[in-house]
């Protein structure tokens, strides 16, 4: 069996989306797959490998117990083969609970993950995973991650959708929108790695410290979201990149990223995600890339190097 998810990119709506903004997030050409072999054992044997083929975390549990006999994490970072097997052993359970039939017989099961994307650039490594696990194991993905994390949901819904989507929560539900967010300006659009990883629960539980309403720029960051698919020109567009960074600016009391780091660049920037790592979204030219890179930022993609090719689609988007 062979499982594949894409990675992600929330282009509007960061935090927000977490309180019902309507976001716009794409799928990237990048992701992670997932391939099961059965096997006579009664064990399951986990590897994870990274995008150059480097096998970075072993695991091996007892079948059906699902206890965990091993662990082997190669890493110069932070963070312990334990912690990532118990993390992947709360998903599996989750998965499991779900579904009681999952990983519940003597038969054993060879699993491989392969990523195609650095681990440090911020595009799903846990969300793909979580996602291919659910096609495993036959379950509702959105409730395997809310039981297991924390989130918006709006990862998982790019790991199953190959087109760019609105992504919003209705009454704690997912709602998913296909559209056709195509840009006849996309030459002009870059992905900036900012050379460090975010971590988005860190982000989120910033957020949630906050007990202010923020009902208005949540209607106006949907606004916002529905004007980028619209936009015509790259000058409305960076506009709109600007009032948007201005507004989370100001909930989350953290300088835009242009402010901070790129005052002297031309363009318009914005943050993706949890703010202060992985990938910013950058307006500009042929120059962009020299700019960054000049600064020390070698992790530069042009709008169709990261993201899935969209196909034009009839009204309504679905």
């Amino acid at each position: 069996m062979n499982f594949y998810s894409n990675g992600k990119l929330l282009l509007t709506g960061e935090y927000l989306v977490l309180d019902g903004a309507k976001s716009l997030a794409v799928p990237t050409k990048f992701g992670q797959d997932l391939i099961v072999d059965k096997i006579a054992t009664p064990q399951l044997i986990w590897g994870s490998f990274t995008h150059s083929g480097e096998c970075w975390f072993e695991a091996v549990f007892d079948l059906p117990k699902l206890r965990l006999v091993s662990c082997t994490f190669n890493s110069d970072k932070e963070g312990s083969g334990e912690i990532i097997a118990e993390t992947l052993l709360e998903i599996l359970e989750e998965a499991r609970s779900l579904n009681p039939g999952f990983l519940n017989s003597e038969q054993g099961f060879l699993v491989k993950t392969n990523l195609t994307f650095p681990r440090n650039w911020g595009l799903g490594t846990s969300s793909t995973l979580i996602n291919s696990i659910a096609s495993w194991a036959k379950v509702d993905a959105f409730k395997l991650l809310w039981n297991s994390f924390k989130g918006s949901g709006y990862d998982i819904a790019c790991a199953q959708n190959d087109r760019p989507i609105f992504y919003q929560i209705e009454n704690k539900k997912p709602i998913v929108e296909r559209v056709a967010f195509n840009p006849s300006f996309k030459e002009n659009l870059f992905f900036v790695h900012l050379n460090q990883k975010q971590d988005s629960k860190e982000g989120i539980a910033k957020f949630r410290e906050s007990d202010i309403n923020f009902d208005k720029e949540i209607k106006r960051i949907s606004v916002i979201s529905d004007e980028f698919i619209s936009a015509k020109s790259i000058i409305d567009f960076e506009k709109l990149i600007i009032e948007h960074e201005q507004i989370i600016s100001s909930i989350i009391k953290l300088k835009p990223v242009k402010e901070k780091l790129f005052p002297d660049y031309f363009g318009a920037i914005k943050s993706l995600g949890a703010w202060g790592g992985d990938f910013v979204l950058v307006t500009g030219n042929e120059s962009t890339p020299s700019y960054f890179k000049n600064k020390g930022f070698e992790t530069v993609l042009n709008y169709n190097q990261m993201v899935k090719p969209t196909l034009i689609l009839p009204k309504g988007g679905n």
